[in-house]
């Protein structure tokens, strides 16, 4: 027979769960490892105990400190109403589960929980005191709501900074300031409101989605392409969030396309993909700034003759970004225009003195500058700055048989021209020499005296080449 009882008694047992003492082990671990900072291991250890003996109290209180100490209010409010309904007398869990509900903007719920802990202790001081704050939070809630229906946003913003300082974890209230944040016109302040709201509800789409669209219209579309995809994990039927999601991604991939194309150095292609940003989303003036902005680059970076232009239409959306202003200046540069080069570089610098590639830009304008008032091999040749070698001969070959002195009579005409040829002459060499067209292209002049090493008189030829010497750049010319 006590063989039977023991049989029943271990059967019993492994239905119902732990013994006393495996529960008490587990009770014992919690502790320990709540102690340690180890929450998750702690609250293993407390769900075990609570399904072992679901009829104590302190067990259900116990796994409600984990759950705050791990930031989880929400899930300690079962657990300390679950404790309550044990044992209505315990005003731990009653002021603790108060306190949760003053934190969550719940302030009727948590005064009936400061009075019954002040109906059994009247003299309780944190129960008083805690009482005294939901009155001022609801007092100050009512006052939120009355600005806020009259439309003055700024007010409402005010009173909501006492009302979350006092209910951090009230998602309304966040949610109605970010509305407010939004008419006042500070996307950014919204989007930090929103964001702390999303974990607050369970199932909060709307601060997802409102979110995504608040950094689309910011022109942050990965950090909206990521919100929306949040919305789309509570529900992936959400019409509202699945119509956004499929432009956001549309867009950020022309977007990120476009940028890979640059780095490619295939131009032509990376303009098309930005006007494509531009059809797809005509009607944030972020997109279009950035596409406008970013063709200005493109252009330049391919020699157009397109590229003053546009920069300049793209400079009119954004008079002060340092970056279309950069590439004005070295469309400026293609065009031999030095002077607006140089102003260009200057406007930029006001706005980022510290920028080093402004600074070296401006430096290379201005040697241009100084350069081209004294002789510009490029103006010379008739050739534009991005010409290649090719071009730089056929243009010499030209120009050198108009203006060889063999084809002059008088003296003065023949002195003007060998001055002319001389400069042609010096020009081809200059540009068809990789090392000494970069010099002139970083506005130094590699045949000025000054910049010669030593210095000193008369004109050094490259190569020890004289255009009068030797058959090579001798024409003859024969008159019919």
């Amino acid at each position: 027979m006590s063989c039977n009882v023991q049989v029943t008694c271990l059967f019993i047992s492994g239905v119902l769960g732990a013994t006393p003492v495996e529960i008490e082990h587990h009770l014992e671990m919690g502790r320990k490892l709540l102690a340690a900072g180890q929450l998750a291991e702690a609250l293993s250890h407390y769900h075990s105990a609570v399904e072992g003996d679901s009829k104590n109290y302190l067990t259900y209180y116990k796994r409600a400190a984990v759950f705050l100490a791990m930031g989880k209010s929400k899930s300690a409010l079962p657990d300390l109403s679950q404790a309550i309904q044990l044992k209505p007398d315990f005003l731990a869990a009653r002021l603790q589960r108060g306190n949760i509900l003053l934190k969550q903007g719940n302030t009727e719920e948590a005064r009936e929980d400061f009075l019954a802990v002040l109906n059994r202790s009247p003299d309780h001081e944190e129960a008083h005191d805690q009482l005294h704050k939901a009155d001022d939070l609801e007092l100050l809630q009512e006052e939120a709501h009355e600005a806020h229906h009259r439309g003055d946003y700024f007010t409402t913003v005010q009173v909501l900074e006492k009302v979350i300082e006092l209910s951090p974890w009230d998602p309304e209230s966040r949610e109605l300031r970010a509305e407010c944040y939004i008419r006042l016109g500070d996307p950014r302040k919204a989007i930090m409101d929103l964001t702390p709201a999303t974990r607050l509800r369970a199932d909060n789409r709307a601060a997802f989605l409102k979110l995504s669209q608040l950094h689309y219209s910011l022109g942050d579309h990965h950090d909206s392409l990521s919100q929306v995809r949040e919305c789309l994990k509570l529900d992936q039927d959400d019409k509202e969030c699945f119509v956004h999601y499929k432009q956001v991604k549309k867009l950020s991939k022309q977007l990120d396309s476009a940028e890979e194309l640059i780095l490619e150095q295939r131009y032509q292609e990376a303009t098309e993909k930005y006007e494509s940003v531009m059809r797809t989303e005509p009607n944030v003036a972020f997109y279009t700034n950035k596409a406008k902005e970013r063709i200005c680059f493109c252009l330049v970076k391919s020699g157009s003759g397109e590229a003053v232009d546009i920069c300049s239409e793209a400079h009119q959306r954004e008079p002060q970004n340092i970056h279309i202003l950069r590439d004005r200046a070295e469309a400026y540069i293609l065009q031999q225009e030095y002077e607006k080069a140089v102003e260009d570089y200057q406007e930029a610098r006001e706005f980022d003195q510290e920028n080093q590639e402004l600074r070296e830009g401006l430096e290379r304008a201005q040697k241009l500058l100084k350069q081209s008032r004294k002789r510009d091999y490029y103006k010379i040749l008739g050739v534009s700055r991005s010409a290649n070698k090719q071009e730089i001969i056929k243009a010499y070959r030209k120009l050198a048989q108009q203006w060889h002195p063999d084809n002059f009579q008088s003296e003065a005409d023949k002195k003007e021209a060998e001055k002319k040829f001389i400069d042609i002459a010096s020009a081809k060499e200059v540009l068809t020499n990789p090392e000494m067209r970069q010099k002139v292209d970083s506005g130094e002049d590699p045949l000025d005296p000054e910049n010669q090493q030593g210095g000193g008189g008369g004109r050094e030829w490259p190569f020890g080449f004289n255009p009068f010497e030797g058959g090579n750049f001798h024409f003859k010319f024969h008159q019919h």
